[in-house]
């Protein structure tokens, strides 16, 4: 159950997809996923955790939880509000499973992630970040452009994960990573754009929806994130505001990025790494 899955059902899945990301706020019944991909409920279920990594139902509740965590930093939506809409039938359980995966119960998730960037000086920014240079080689990628808000890029690097495999790319993949063309506090949401790539070790020749693209050699900027991708904005804030000032270097004209080092599907959201790099002159 590899590449030739992967290929025979590249279609129905992505339209499952689809249907998973268009249709959180509603009532997602495994048995109609498996009627989208046209497939037998046995058949269905097994071929879904073999392309994927984990089951349809681990896809949905991890989605829903990180939509969660992004409105609980974002929004000024009642607690009860947004495990309403995560589907959870009580704020006992919401908050028992919230918990679990993010390392804080929802609350003091919101009201941590409402600390101002740390200045240079303070020992919590010492504590959270270091930016550092590096000199990196060229990255060849074979990305899925996606365009809207940053923090639905799991969506699009959900089908790149589809494509990806039924094109045969995964044996040369070096790693996951996502360009940023657009500055979000500046370019309304529904307009940012970006890509989500995986990195291979030599140019590919890709038809679309697939596009080749690369990262150039040089120096980087390069700021060590570790926990849920719903914090980044800060770390972001930190960097540009304090960390690129105190290397007196000029940033290039290119897009930053984003290395991430581990997998979401099997990492608890307060693991998760991720290395941020800016461009330097």
């Amino acid at each position: 159950m590899t590449e030739n899955i992967w290929q025979q059902y590249e279609t129905r899945l992505l339209r499952v997809l689809e249907y998973i990301h268009a249709h959180l706020d509603e009532d997602l019944d495994l048995e109609k996923l498996g009627e989208i991909a046209c497939l037998s409920s046995y058949h269905w279920h097994r071929i879904y955790r073999a392309v994927h990594g984990e089951t349809a139902a681990q896809t949905i509740r991890r989605l829903r939880l990180h939509r969660a965590a992004t409105e609980l930093v974002e929004t000024r939506k009642s607690v009860s509000a947004i495990a309403a809409r995560a589907g959870y039938p009580n704020l006992q359980s919401f908050t028992r499973t919230f918990g679990a995966a993010y390392g804080l119960p929802p609350a003091a998730y919101r009201e941590r992630g409402k600390t101002v960037y740390p200045t240079a000086q303070s020992e919590e920014a010492s504590a959270m970040y270091e930016v550092t240079i590096k000199t990196i080689k060229p990255m060849h990628l074979v990305g899925l452009a996606h365009r809207g808000p940053y923090p639905e890029i799991g969506a699009t690097f959900a089908q790149l994960g589809v494509l990806g495999g039924s094109r045969g790319l995964f044996a040369r993949m070096k790693g996951s990573v996502a360009l940023y063309y657009d500055d979000p506090d500046v370019v309304p949401a529904e307009k940012l754009r970006s890509l989500a790539a995986i990195w291979v070790d030599a140019p590919e020749c890709v038809e679309p929806p697939l596009e080749a693209a690369i990262i150039e050699g040089g120096d980087y900027a390069m700021l060590r994130h570790v926990g849920p991708y719903s914090d980044l904005h800060k770390a972001y804030g930190w960097l540009y505001g304090t960390g690129l000032p105190s290397l007196g270097r000029p940033i290039s004209d290119a897009p930053c990025f984003e290395d991430y080092v581990n997998d979401p599907k099997n990492t608890p959201p307060a693991e998760l790494i991720t290395d941020i790099y800016v461009p330097l002159a």
